[in-house]
């Protein structure tokens, strides 16, 4: 242990302290009984984290988007799933009637030139010989949409026909035998011999977690329909997003949002990658694409405008992740990269541009005549080493520098262990591995070089069989990992988990941090530790000691931090991975100010088991319990439970002095 890093006053108590506490009263540090975490809080030895170190990853996988934080309620609302050759499956809409009173297929009969497809339905029967329930088309949304009583939802779809219309729209259960809301949609002939645009409110007066949408009529006849859209009126700040999933992301104060991937961006081909420009503009003309690598149709509802609308309605910093020629399996050649290069600088014009610029009028007639704060880019996404990368990486570094000197660019090659070949201002670094191992890892970066670009630990999660569907022990060896992050954080500037969603009906990726179907969702314990370093960045660091070294089941950080009303905290943190529990004194030095025990707190997640889980019908089970520190000092005597995560949140009293008061 190096004591001389101590302030004198612990260095000398903690040896003291050793001695005693040792079997036969002497000073043998093998016999040691006691364990010490010091902690030297002044000000002269604390240092400055980084303002973004703790963000966000979001990647479209497991439905994260299409069904997920982005609140459409129909799957294939343009019928271009299927492909643009016709007839082609148009799944999960699905036919009310049978094959004699209801016909329904694609054609390329649509009013959008980017996405041709809409549906025609032919009804063949008339007023009493149709069924009871009329004849139509149902779309049941992903696994379910979940409509609530006393809840608004705006439909708008394209309609058009050859003589006049009575359809009537619905939102039922998902039998289709309980009406909870509906309305009709009546015109002539003459009013939809062309496609007009059809705009309603509708509001339940019952709730069905799996609810469908239904469109149906009992007059003989053929319409068509394209771009059927049915969102919640209700949504994140009035953007389009799912409320209650947006806002467990917003309770853990991102400062930054990595998107859109991940693999995503790439595509297992290059031809089904993400394309930033067919996600822009009116969502009708969006012409939607078929993401390769997680196999699930996505009609880029959820694009690059409203990625930064998120990162703006969540206060955090936009990472912009961009594709350079590379995808899984097929690599452009650095000799035929320029147009890529340009199109990468179009994308920064449309966040950063002026309204009147070519690029940035697109986004001002969106609604945002201000630009995106975009400060942050990757250049690809787990390329290094892959054919092109270092060449393409360097075109797109120089000429994204002398237009924007001030974005900071992310390279995909580790430099944690060697010295890059190429020109950063972050590397990117990606960590999936075993609890034990992700524990061990909270010591990665002590031997990280010091002198080259940052690092950007933008993915990293426990994923072998200690993770389970996401269990406690995942999230105790994450946390220590964390710890490291901090007490490197001269190092490591910036990390993120992932992946960050799941739609239980589609688990493509196992674990995730948050996990949801149409009505519900939960955190799992590895979303729950991120709240334990909501406070970090911008924190000031606090050197911390753990005598004797118990490195292989302990992990320790000490941060000092402001609240949003100018209160200031100590807060300690502490895992213990082991199968025991640790009788721990925490040793505080070096503070200026006196501890509040009354605003003092301790906050702790842990469980009977350490593979315990949350669940649909238990999200509650390992979650943070949070209670009143009462004997909150500088010398506390506490006990550290085996398989946990804890933090003391010390308040620290303002000095007040005789000419103040």
């Amino acid at each position: 242990m190096d004591f001389k890093r101590m302030s004198p006053i612990i260095a000398l108590y903690a040896v003291f302290l050793i001695c005693i506490s040792t079997k036969h009263g002497a000073c043998d540090l093998e016999g040691n009984k006691s364990v010490i975490l010091a902690i030297d809080a002044s000000a002269q030895s604390g240092r400055k984290i980084p303002d973004t170190l703790f963000g966000i990853f979001f990647e479209e996988i497991n439905h994260a988007g299409a069904g997920g934080i982005w609140a459409e309620l129909v799957d294939n609302r343009g019928f271009e799933a299927g492909g643009q050759n016709t007839p082609s499956d148009f799944s999960p809409w699905v036919i009310i009637g049978n094959e004699t009173t209801v016909l329904a297929g694609t054609d390329r009969t649509s009013p959008f030139k980017r996405n041709p497809v809409a549906l025609r339905v032919q009804a063949n029967c008339d007023g009493n010989g149709c069924p009871s329930t009329c004849v139509g088309v149902y779309n049941p949304g992903f696994w379910g949409m979940n409509i609530e009583h006393g809840k608004g939802y705006e439909l708008i779809l394209y309609v058009k026909s050859l003589d006049s219309i009575n359809i009537t729209v619905s939102l039922t259960t998902s039998d289709g035998l309980q009406t909870l809301a509906t309305s009709n949609i009546v015109a002539s002939a003459s009013d939809v011999s062309n496609w007009i645009k059809v705009q309603l409110e509708l509001f339940a007066i019952g709730s069905a977690p799996n609810g469908r949408l239904q469109l149906t009529t009992r007059k003989k006849g053929v319409f068509w329909l394209d771009q059927v859209s049915l969102m919640p009126i209700d949504t994140y700040m009035g953007h389009g997003f799912r409320k209650d999933l947006v806002s467990m992301l917003a309770d853990l104060k991102p400062r930054f949002i990595r998107f859109p991937g991940g693999c995503y961006v790439e595509g297992e081909r290059l031809w089904n990658a993400f394309r930033w420009t067919a996600s822009i503009g009116p969502w009708e003309e969006r012409p939607g694409h078929f993401g390769d690598v997680w196999n699930y149709w996505t009609d880029d509802g959820l694009g690059y405008f409203e990625f930064l609308q998120l990162a703006e309605d969540l206060g955090a910093s936009p990472v912009w992740v961009i594709n350079n020629g590379i995808s899984h399996r097929d690599s452009v050649k650095t000799t035929n990269i320029s147009p890529w290069v340009q199109d990468t600088l179009n994308s920064i014009e449309f966040a950063r541009g002026d309204s009147n610029s070519t690029w940035g009028s697109i986004r001002a007639s969106m609604g945002h005549p201000e630009p995106f704060q975009l400060n942050y880019m990757a250049i690809g996404n787990e390329n290094c080493g892959m054919n092109f990368y270092r060449e393409n990486y360097l075109k797109f570094y120089y000429a994204i520098k002398e237009a924007y000197p001030d974005i900071k660019l992310i390279t995909n090659c580790d430099g944690s262990r060697r010295t890059l070949d190429h020109p950063a201002d972050y590397y990117d670094f990606h960590t999936y591995t075993s609890a034990r191992n992700m524990f061990r890892q909270k010591d990665y970066f002590n031997s990280a070089s010091k002198s080259g670009p940052k690092a950007f630990v933008s993915e990293y999660a426990v994923t072998d069989s200690s993770a389970g569907t996401g269990s406690l022990l995942a999230s105790l060896g994450e946390a220590a990992f964390l710890i490291g992050l901090e007490n490197n954080s001269d190092i490591v500037e910036m990390a993120s988990y992932a992946p960050l969603f799941v739609n239980a009906n589609d688990r493509r990726w196992n674990p995730d941090a948050i996990v949801f179907n149409s009505a519900q969702m939960y955190g799992t314990p590895s979303y729950w530790m991120q709240h334990f370093f909501k406070e970090s960045s911008g924190a000031t660091l606090n050197p911390t000691w753990i005598l004797p070294d118990l490195s292989s089941q302990l992990a320790a950080s000490a941060v000092t931090w402001k609240s949003s009303d100018h209160a200031s905290y100590l807060k300690i943190k502490i895992v213990n991975i082991g199968s025991d529990s640790v009788n721990l004194k925490i040793l505080v030095s070096g503070l200026t100010h006196t501890i509040n025990s009354l605003s003092s707190s301790t906050t702790i997640l842990t469980s009977s088991n350490a593979m315990d889980e949350n669940s649909f019908l238990n999200p509650t089970k390992v979650v943070p319990q949070k209670s009143v520190l009462t004997d909150a000092n500088t010398e506390m005597d506490v006990v550290i439970s085996p398989h946990s995560l804890i933090s003391f949140d010390l308040a620290l009293a303002q000095t007040v002095y005789a000419a103040d008061m």
